[in-house]
């Protein structure tokens, strides 16, 4: 695939960001909504779905396999689902673009229905290594045939009726425990799936709203999640809650950036979300809950943040499977603490869209902050909330955390900083530098 042309764009200091923001909606929840919807009976409602390229490359691979999928004009999705073992044969190849949470996920989708295809992605998603998924969907009975090193291109003949199996995750990843839940659904038989460190739980809760026969058990090996397959699901109404990996980017800029007052929207407080929000109150952050609720099954509130002074922590490693994606931008706000922060336990940054520990050490130590590197986290010696020195040109390497990161870095650098693509952005925020403008009285 060609990759487009790079956007480049310089930010620097514009002062204290002020007011109240709404956040697209959440990206985990959002792929599994469709997905979901595509495979129950009937007519599924959605409000709030982010409209990134992401999310819209699983809409387009769930039409490829037979769903029908609409947006209305007040924004709100429908989807009119197959039913479980009712997908068809995709006529060309499943491009993913940039995703990796569509590429996993719609591989455990494809494995259990007797259907082929061919998944491809950009760039920065071919590199992207799928054996974590491979190896229990071919234990289910999938024939996969991937490019070299497990990665995009592959191809992947599903198996009916697949077999159940009973899986220890390797490695914390909601990714491949989803994956494994998909195939499971249409797999006679119970397939369980063991996690020794509990990660995001999005698919269990809207699966068992969905009316899949799911239970979640706790036990001193772990979380045992376990579903019986050939499953009916219902369809439903959701409403999906802000992303708190978006929200993320603004509690690390109201909180670095001097005289700041940002009020976020609606932010889903999965409690396996919330690793950088007990981070950055480690540190010291102002961030104040208001009107905790529930919305679509999930627990919300709206966040005020307002600028604090930071100090550096051991960031507790329990606390990596919940933050996995927001250990970008928690860098940053180390840039920004008095004395040295240090972050590790996070060997899953290594095969992201980047590899984010090397793409952020590189950033920052550009910009003038002083970071060491380790195999699974970084060390960083902040600035005690005085301006970095900025000024440099960063690379992006074609992941959206690190430009949205780096940006925020540059909200309170002495030297704007330039970001050498900044298209990125568009698969998970398309409004964030819309947004920026508008905290930052430039819209």
């Amino acid at each position: 695939m060609k990759a487009p042309s790079p956007t480049p764009m310089t930010i620097g200091a514009r002062g204290a960001l002020r007011g109240t923001l709404t956040i697209p909606g959440d990206k985990s929840i959002s792929h599994r909504a469709l997905m979901f919807a595509s495979l129950a009976v009937g007519e599924s409602r959605i409000e709030g779905l982010l409209e990134g390229e992401d999310v819209l490359a699983t809409a387009a691979a769930m039409r490829a396999m037979g769903a029908t999928i609409e947006r209305d004009p007040d924004g709100v999705w429908r989807v009119l689902g197959v039913g479980v073992g009712g997908l068809l044969q995709p006529t060309t190849a499943l491009d993913m673009g940039n995703s990796g949470t569509s590429t996993r996920l719609l591989m455990g989708l494809v494995a259990s229905h007797p259907i082929t295809a061919t998944f491809v992605g950009d760039a920065s998603l071919s590199g992207r290594p799928m054996a974590r998924v491979i190896e229990p969907l071919s234990r289910m009975g999938a024939d996969i045939t991937a490019s070299p090193g497990g990665r995009l291109p592959l191809m992947l003949r599903g198996l009916c009726p697949a077999v159940p199996i009973e899986y220890t995750l390797p490695v914390a990843s909601a990714q491949v425990k989803s994956a494994i839940l998909l195939a499971a659904l249409n797999t006679p038989g119970t397939t369980r799936v063991i996690e020794p460190v509990a990660t995001r739980d999005h698919s269990e809760r809207m699966l068992a709203g969905f009316g899949a026969a799911l239970s979640v058990e706790r036990t001193l090996a772990g979380r045992i999640i376990s579903l019986t397959g050939e499953a009916e699901l219902r369809p439903q109404s959701i409403t999906i809650p802000g992303d708190p990996s978006s929200a993320a980017f603004w509690m690390v800029a109201a909180s670095i950036v001097p005289g700041s007052d940002v009020t976020i929207a609606n932010v889903g407080l999965n409690p396996t979300r919330t690793g950088l929000l007990s981070a950055l109150r480690l540190m010291g952050a102002d961030i104040e809950a208001i009107d905790p609720r529930t919305v679509g099954g999930e627990p919300v509130a709206d966040l005020r943040v307002r600028h604090a002074a930071l100090s550096a922590i051991d960031v507790p490693a329990d606390l990596a499977p919940g933050m996995i994606d927001e250990y970008p931008v928690l860098f940053v706000a180390a840039a920004f603490a008095s004395g040295r922060t240090v972050a590790r336990g996070a060997h899953e940054l290594r095969v992201k869209e980047s590899d984010r520990i090397a793409a952020m050490n590189a950033a920052l130590g550009a910009c003038g902050v002083a970071v060491e590197e380790y195999d699974d986290g970084l060390a960083i010696t902040g600035s005690g909330g005085e301006a970095i020195p900025g000024g440099a040109t960063v690379a992006s390497k074609l992941d959206h955390r690190i430009a949205m990161s780096t940006a925020v870095a540059g909200l309170h650098a002495t030297n704007p900083v330039t970001i050498d693509d900044i298209a990125p952005i568009r698969t998970s925020y398309p409004d964030f530098l819309a947004t920026l403008d508008g905290l930052t009285g430039r819209a």
